[in-house]
């Protein structure tokens, strides 16, 4: 990161069809096929039944201020992720309605804030999809000088500008641009396998049988009685 206050303006993306495809698989199998890598903690849909993927354009603002946020606007392209980190822990309102819709406008995809969001009804109206701390009708000052395009970390998670990013109902999950095209074709491979074990289950077999969980139960020395 470059220490002196920074907009960067191009960036390299994850390529857009993978991250589409990626989010069709959804975050829950995104994750399991990443090695369990890249779920953020504490970050959840504000607007439920609204899921996002897209490249991710980050800026890292000031806790409760979010002039950053709106220098990243003007830089990201349609299909992107506004990511927005905080140098601090913060749960101000970074997000409104107004900005939503400036968001929208501009074929911003989605909005992660590693804070709050507030006029959450508005918004859940518009059914534009943002994923936040929570809810506050705090608001935030206009002053604080940071970065747009590097490297921040959110919702405990290390995010470079244009990895893939995938959020829904399950959480937002972080993919670094290079491990994309792997990642979705570890997605396929899983999800051919669930198919085949909802099969199995839709039929009653047991979940212990289907897998290696009965015999590491066994290795366990685990006995079984009939009464306690």
């Amino acid at each position: 990161m470059t220490y002196e206050p920074t907009v960067i303006r191009s960036i390299d993306r994850a390529d857009a069809d993978t991250v589409a495809a990626l989010g069709e698989f959804g975050v829950a199998t995104v994750h399991e096929a990443y090695r369990r890598r890249g779920l953020m903690h504490g970050i959840s849909a504000i607007v439920p039944g609204a899921p996002v993927s897209g490249a991710a354009v980050t800026c890292l603002n000031y806790p409760g201020d979010n002039l950053m946020l709106h220098a990243a606007i003007e830089v990201c392209r349609p299909g992107d992720v506004l990511v927005a980190a905080v140098t601090a822990p913060s749960l101000h309102g970074m997000l409104g309605e107004l900005i939503a819709t400036i968001c929208r406008a501009r074929g911003i995809a989605g909005v992660v804030l590693d804070s709050g969001a507030r006029d959450i009804e508005a918004i859940r109206a518009m059914r534009y999809p943002v994923y936040a701390r929570g809810v506050t009708a705090l608001g935030t000052a206009k002053a604080g000088l940071g970065y747009v395009n590097t490297a921040v970390s959110c919702g405990g998670v290390v995010v470079f500008p244009g990895d893939a990013i995938i959020a829904d109902e399950d959480g937002v999950v972080v993919v670094q641009r290079e491990d994309a095209g792997r990642t979705l074709a570890a997605a396929r491979k899983r999800a051919e396998h669930e198919n085949e074990v909802r099969s199995s289950y839709a039929e009653g077999v047991l979940s212990l049988d289907t897998g290696t969980m009965r015999a590491t139960l066994s290795k366990g020395g685990v006995g079984y009685v009939d009464r306690a």
